[in-house]
């Protein structure tokens, strides 16, 4: 064709330019191609149409054996018939001499005795039928791939084997694959049947299956392929009887990579074999196979599976997993499925004239990507400068001539087939219109003014056609508008142009009418062109202008792109890439220069290669790599390829899965976590991790778990309780397993934790707060037993419920950020689990301003610059020390031995402090300047342990930090009130409440107690309100015998070692409604809640609002009662008189009980002596030591109440408070309690009455420094009576003492002695006009006794204890004047013995019976 081509010049200049002026003056402006099978739409009858010519059957790939006959089809259709010829191997064969082939008369090739050797295959190759119409054209059909089947040759031949009955067996007879389909098997040299339980594979290995003991005997594999048939050695196989004993379990034949095309069958062997017998299931993907109702999968004998009309869906990774219980086992196969080329887009018939440009387009698709040649006429089409192959498969054609008429055809192949279409390329007569609409075949210079032309003047020739500017790539040429049309806005122009010597011409029009110049791209250097120019207007083409001869500029001849790169991974770290010769570019190659990169990196390496092939070794495993290749020729280097990115194969991982952590749930569970491999150590995609696991004590049974490659954790249940397991993973590629992990341990919980209740309060919370952050850090809940799944925490301003946020169980710190500086947030934490939230717990902090910079090392602000090591650097401080000084603030003292002995600092050294707590942990120091040998800390917080450590520096010296120096702040009283305060009712019993509480905020120490005050009046004085104490480790209480239907209040208050906190706000509860009569035995009439005590004395003893008794009974019992008393004050006063100095003094130190709580009132001297309050059970002069065993409820109600806890309010009265140190006052147990008016207690309470001036005045929170001794409570003192007879200090229940007589007192009733006790409204005397009488207390109703027996009563005395203590004030009911005080310290040097006293108290028993009786009746 190329010879052709140049054989066809120009006759001459001139004939030529007029052939071209004719035929453009009659051209149709519409060059378009018809499709085939389209009727032509022609103004005229000289169209020719496009001739139907293709094959009605192509050969296909056929297999034969030596000897046999082969028939290869082929017809081929078209009007006239076509003569067929054949080719084998590119070359046509010459049938008529031949007598073994012959061509039959459809066109068909029969071939007889086929003949195959080992030297002579004359038969085997490629075959193709050759289509030919005479003045029509050539085409090809498809190739055919014929096979002849070698001789017989064994690979593998059976051996002798047993097998236990049950399992399965495999016999090898593996032959060459073309013989596969020829292999049979003969048992006992009797033919095998083959079932679903004895199978042959594709290799033509024997499997089967369930072995029974007939399948015992001698085997042997024979083939037969066409010859003399050849036999396999024989093997016995034995059928063995089950040996109940468990075997390992092994793969009899393992799954293999396999490659199949689309429509084929694939099976993938698999056969395992152990005791017991295993079952084989598969995955694809990591997802299970389900061969039990599918069609398309089927699980032949052993295990194999047989994937029927295998799709592109089908390819992937397999798994065989064999699992007899004891046991798993896998093994991975990649079957990959290839796809024949198929046509997305075919070549379509085409219409042209000549000089036009024309694509022919092919799409194809297929697995390998198909190549795609062109072939016209039968012949191969070489790209060229006028035949170039675009956009990958489409064959462009420029300048087209007559010879360019004919068949063309696409055909596409790769490994697996090859498939061809064709097209007639028809090139009309300039003056015939091209009969269809333009099609996206022809190019855009060749598209334009194809409408019908019309008669009318045409125009001349364009005048001066120079090239304006020449290049060595491109042209360009102007001109200015014929003669015959001097404006030319509606003339249109057409560029023809061709080499100089060629006969093709090409053309380029203007893009616009009226443009007089154009742009020739794509032209070769130093390479001499012939250019014309020729007008158009509505009537059709002009006349042409001279032709104008240009040569384009040389340039340096550096090579082109190298053509066909290609780069393809041949293992896991190495890559091969090939290349062929640029196409353009003078010169011989000298060398290549290969350019490669890992992906995700910017760093190019480089090799030079001499050949066209290169491979690459020592990469990474399953990376991305870019290439390209650049062409050396002497000019230098040419122009680079594109990059061709390939991604090197995979391998099993290199390294172990990360982080293995180990959870227990449970007793029979325990949690595995882990994290994937190191992504450089991953070598592929994670498939899968493989979980081994086994108890430590049994190493030898381990036990297996797979999970998917997107799961990094894994619950392992159906262990056993209390046992220790061993665990380790590995992970999982398509290529096998990698390392696995170190085995970790842990062990099973003995019994499960309870998760049926909310978890228990955190044991400590703690707070850092910065300027914008607070830093939480907690430890869990004391009680282990409980399941903790995390923890809440709470905060805002002012309230923890603003924001919540939850963290893991295993943390233990969180900061939260974003806050405001300089606020007050309160902070809750609490523990919850999948039944809810524990109960809270409570912090409070203040966020730090924005110019506290304190939390900044010193060094970092006042050193910006690098100290310069010194020779001698400075000696760190010595002999740190922490002097506390109170609850925040602490002395630092050291001593620098850089200095002179007497310690005097003379130059300009100065000297850091550093402090800081260890909780939470990651608390940053703070920091001080110091220019002494001393520095105050403080805003310390309280009770908390501190480290400080000093550093001196001296210009750019400085020293290292010194020792470090530790001290703990003081005891504060606690600043906040208890938290969370809440009252229920106890179930099934309406008159118990139960009262909660969490502990204060700031306790500022360790909580010692707590005391509960209730009252049914909100408005109540404290004093008026009941209390109760409980001990500091609790936070629950419980109240009985309460009234239903009675709204109630509650308040608490928290102590510590340092005092009484303050209260907390009032939380009101009512009462269930009543469903019945009044409680039990004494117990009285319950009074209404809107009751209110009488003022007057006239009130009934127990304040009820209706008496039982008439005016006459109740005036006898208070005359009695009334004698009675005087007679009890002259006794009691005869005995203190008579006590020894010596054994005052020791009742003196035991006046001081650290469980006491006193309240005194009056602020007069001169107040009428209280009511005479009889007391039993031995009354308080009975040392406690001398009790049989001591009061367990006083033991566990560790609230001290010394001397200190009282307020002072007046210090004038100091001196009588040092004189009364003998005074005592009752002091109960918490097992004893008073009643309030109009009730008869039945619950021993510890009544702590109060006078008007509230808590905070009357209770001091004054820090302890000195602990009284225990003994110091054992005995108790009494007071000394006043000349009038009346008591100076009374003991003191609920209700406050009668000084002025407005309020009554309340009577004590003690349900553990049959003594009763009354109080007796005294007299109501004018008192002085300065004292502030206590108001009446609000009367609650009776409660149930707790059933303890008190052997003792503890009291104490109010005054100071010890020599080195100083004198407390205190409020006191009346205090003597200090004439009478004197006298009564001097009247005490004399007392009756505790065995004179308990004579007196019989007879006084005696009478109280009396009263009794005279009571009931």
């Amino acid at each position: 064709m190329a010879a052709e081509r140049g054989a066809r010049r120009l006759l001459g200049t001139s004939s030529f330019w007029l052939c071209c002026l004719l035929l453009l003056g009659r051209r149709a402006p519409g060059a378009v191609a018809a499709k085939s099978g389209s009727p032509p739409q022609s103004p005229g009858s000289s169209v020719r149409t496009f001739t139907p010519f293709y094959f009605l059957v192509e050969p296909e790939d056929t297999l034969s054996v030596r000897g046999s006959s082969v028939m290869l089809n082929c017809s081929a259709y078209s009007e006239p018939s076509p003569k067929i010829e054949w080719k084998k191997d590119g070359a046509f064969l010459n049938l008529v001499s031949d007598d073994r082939r012959q061509l039959l008369s459809d066109g068909s090739l029969f071939i007889s005795n086929v003949v195959h050797s080992k030297h002579n295959k004359p038969d085997e190759g490629y075959y193709q039928c050759v289509a030919t119409v005479e003045s029509l054209g050539t085409i090809v059909s498809r190739t055919a791939k014929l096979t002849v089947a070698g001789l017989p040759r064994f690979s593998s031949q059976p051996e002798p084997s047993s097998v236990y009955a049950g399992n399965s067996a495999i016999l090898n007879c593996e032959v060459n694959v073309d013989l596969v389909p020829f292999v049979r098997w003969e048992q006992n040299r009797q033919p095998l049947l083959l079932d679903d339980r004895v199978i042959t594979l594709p290799s033509g290995t024997l499997v089967i299956s369930n072995a029974t003991e007939g399948d015992g005997g001698l085997y042997r594999c024979i083939v037969e392929s066409g010859g003399p048939p050849k036999y396999s050695d024989e093997a016995e196989l034995k059928v063995l009887p089950d040996p109940e004993v468990t075997s390992n379990l092994v793969f009899l034949k393992q799954p293999s990579s396999l490659i199949r095309v689309t429509g084929q069958n694939a099976v993938l062997p698999c056969v395992a074999a152990g005791i017991p017998t295993p079952a084989v299931r598969w995955v694809k993907n990591e997802e299970a196979l389900d061969t039990g109702s599918s069609e398309k999968l089927v699980l032949l004998a052993g295990g194999s599976l047989e994937i029927s009309d295998v799709t592109e869906d089908d390819a992937g990774t397999y798994l065989c997993i064999a699992d007899n219980g004891n046991e798993t086992i896998e093994a991975p196969a990649e079957l990959s499925v290839q796809a024949q080329p198929e046509f997305l887009k075919q070549p379509t018939n085409i219409y042209a004239h000549e000089s036009m440009d024309i694509v022919f387009e092919c799409e194809v698709t297929g697995k390998p990507t198909p190549t795609v040649k062109w072939v016209k006429n039968g012949d191969m089409v070489i790209p060229s400068d006028y035949f170039k192959i675009v956009k990958e498969h489409n064959l462009q054609v420029l300048g087209l001539v007559k010879s360019d008429e004919g068949f063309y055809q696409c055909i596409a192949e790769n490994d697996v087939g090859n498939v061809q279409a064709g097209a007639q390329l028809i090139i009309l007569e300039h003056d015939v219109a091209i009969p269809t609409l333009p099609p996206t075949s022809l190019t855009s210079a060749t598209t334009d003014h194809l409408a019908p032309a019309t008669t009318g003047p045409l125009p001349s020739a364009p005048r001066d056609v120079v090239a304006s500017l020449v290049s060595t790539r491109f042209i360009k040429l102007t001109w200015r508008t014929p003669a015959s049309d001097p404006h030319g806005d509606n003339l249109t122009y057409s560029v023809f142009y061709t080499k100089e010597g060629i006969a093709r011409e090409r053309v380029e029009n203007t893009s616009h009418p009226g443009e007089m110049q154009v742009t020739i791209q794509n032209l070769m250097p130093a390479t001499v062109y012939i250019f014309r120019v020729m007008a158009q207007n509505k009537h059709g083409s002009g006349d042409s202008s001279a032709p104008l001869r240009v040569e384009t500029q040389p340039e340096v001849q550096l090579p082109g792109p190298a053509p066909n790169i290609r780069a393809y991974a041949t293992s896991p770290t190495s890559i091969t890439i090939t290349w062929e010769t640029p196409l353009s570019g003078n010169g011989e190659i000298q060398n290549y220069k290969l350019y490669y990169m890992e992906k995700g990196t910017d760093k190019e390496q480089d090799v030079d290669v001499s050949s066209h092939s290169h491979t690459i070794n020592g990469l990474k495993k399953y990376t991305e790599y870019s290439f390209r290749v650049v062409a050396y020729n002497k000019h230098g280097p040419g122009v680079s390829t594109q990059d061709v990115a390939v991604q090197t194969l995979s391998d099993v991982p290199s390294a172990a899965p990360q982080n293995l952590s180990l959870e227990v749930r449970n007793s029979k569970s325990i949690m595995t976590h882990w994290q994937p491999p190191a992504p450089a150590t991953q070598n592929g995609q994670i498939t899968g991790y493989k979980i081994r696991y086994r108890k430590a004590s049994r190493k030898s049974d381990v036990t297996e778990t797979l999970v998917a490659g997107t799961q990094l954790s894994q619950l392992i249940e159906g262990l056993d309780r209390g046992t220790e397991y061993n665990f380790r993973v590995a992970a999982l590629t398509i290529n096998g397993t990698g390392p696995a992990t170190d085995w970790l341990s842990a062990e099973t919980f003995e019994s499960d934790l309870d998760e049926t209740r909310v978890p228990e309060v955190p044991s400590s919370l703690h707070v850092r707060p910065l300027v914008t952050s607070i830093v939480v850090s907690w430890t869990p809940p004391e009680n282990q037993n409980i399941v903790v799944r995390g923890y809440a925490i709470g905060y805002g301003i002012g309230s923890p419920h603003a924001q919540t946020i939850k963290v893991d169980y295993k943390q233990r710190y969180y900061t939260i950020e974003n806050l405001d500086p300089s606020s007050h947030y309160v902070i809750t934490l609490k523990a919850f689990n999948n039944v809810g939230e524990g109960v809270p717990l409570y912090e409070s902090a203040v966020t730090r301003p924005h110019a506290d910079t304190s939390e900044v090392d010193l060094f970092v602000i006042n050193a910006p610059y690098t100290p310069v090591p010194d020779p001698t650097p400075m000696m760190p401080p010595v002999g740190v020390q922490a002097s506390i000084l109170s609850h925040d603030t602490v002395r630092i003292t050291w001593a620098d031995n850089s200095l002179p002995k007497h310690q005097k600092i003379t130059d300009s050294r100065y000297y850091t402090v550093r402090w800081k707590t260890n909780i939470p942990a990651n608390t940053k120091y703070k920091n001080a300047n110091a220019t002494t040998l001393s520095y105050l800390v403080t805003g310390l917080k309280p009770n908390t342990l501190y480290e400080f450590s000093v550093m001196v520096t001296k210009g750019r010296r400085s020293s290292t930090w010194s020792m470090t120096a530790h001290g703990t702040t003081f005891e504060l009283v606690p600043t906040s009130p208890p938290k969370d305060v809440t009252v229920v009712s106890k179930e099934g019993k309406p008159r118990t409440i139960i009262v909660n509480w969490q502990p204060p905020s700031e306790a500022n120490g360790k909580i010692t107690g707590y005391i509960i005050y209730y009252s049914t009046d909100v408005n109540a004085e404290i004093h008026d309100w009941v209390i109760e104490p409980v001990v500091g480790n609790r936070l629950t209480h419980q109240i009985q015998e309460l009234t239903l239907d009675t709204p109630y209040y509650f308040k608490i208050q928290a102590r510590n070692s340092k005092g009484m906190g303050p209260m907390s706000e009032a939380v009101q509860f009512r009462t269930p409604k009543a469903s019945g009569s009044a409680g039990k035995g004494s117990r009285l009439p319950d009074i209404g809640s809107d009751y209110r005590p009488p003022m007057s004395g006239s009130n009934s003893p127990h304040g009820s609002p209706t008496s039982p008794l008439d005016g006459n009974v109740l005036l006898a019992i208070i005359v009695s009662v009334g004698v009675i008393t005087i007679v009890v004050v002259v006794i009691i006063a005869v005995f203190c008189t008579r006590r020894t100095s010596s054994h005052q003094k020791k009742k003196r130190a035991a006046c001081k009980s650290v469980n006491g709580s006193h309240k005194y009132k009056g602020n007069s001297k001169d107040v009428k002596p209280p009511d005479l309050w009889i007391h039993h059970e031995r009354l308080e002069l009975k040392p406690i030591d001398k009790s049989p065993d001591p009061n367990p409820i006083m033991t566990d109600t560790p609230i001290p109440r010394n001397s200190q806890d009282i307020t002072p309010v007046d210090n004038s009265m100091d001196s009588n408070i040092h004189q009364r140190r003998n005074s005592y006052r009752g002091h109960e147990s918490e097992d004893s309690m008073s009643t309030l008016a109009g009730r008869r207690g039945m619950r021993p309470k510890m009544m702590m009455p109060f006078d008007s001036q509230p808590p905070q005045q009357s209770v001091r929170n004054t820090p302890s420094t000195d602990t009284m001794p225990a003994s110091s409570s054992q005995t108790c003192c009494t007071d000394h009576q006043d000349p009038e007879g009346a008591t100076s200090s009374s003991y003191l229940a609920s209700s406050q003492e009668e000084d002025s007589g407005q309020s009554l007192p309340t009577a004590h009733v003690r349900p553990s002695h049959p003594l009763k006790s009354f109080a007796v409204p005294a007299v109501p005397p004018s008192g002085p006009p300065g004292y502030d009488p206590a108001l009446p207390s609000t009367p609650l109703l009776s409660q149930q006794a707790l059933n303890h027996h008190i052997h003792s009563v503890k009291t104490a005395s109010i005054g100071t204890l010890g020599r080195s203590r100083p004198p407390m004030p205190v409020v006191v009911p009346s205090a003597p004047e200090v004439q009478e005080t004197t006298r009564m310290l001097e009247d005490s040097e004399s007392s009756y013995e505790p065995d004179e006293l308990t004579k007196e108290m019989a007879h006084l028993e005696g009478l109280m019976k009396d009263l009794n009786a005279i009571t009931t009746a």
